[in-house]
């Protein structure tokens, strides 16, 4: 896990940028114990250890 420090954004832009999937800013928000994606000022933020089985909430299509 590692932190980082972002101005404003979202959740969605953070998880594709630091986890390589935008649907995984489900995990970074429960961990930081966020419900909303959108960003306000400047804020320090937890992010989780990449996962590659990780669907961030998102059901796997097959």
């Amino acid at each position: 896990m590692k932190t980082i420090v972002t101005a404003g954004g979202t959740l969605f832009h953070i998880a594709a940028a630091q986890l390589g999937d935008a649907t995984q800013w489900v995990r970074i928000a429960q961990l930081n114990r966020l419900s909303d994606p959108i960003l306000n000022g400047v804020v320090t933020l937890k992010i989780p250890a990449t996962d590659p089985t990780a669907t961030g909430g998102v059901p796997v299509q097959s």
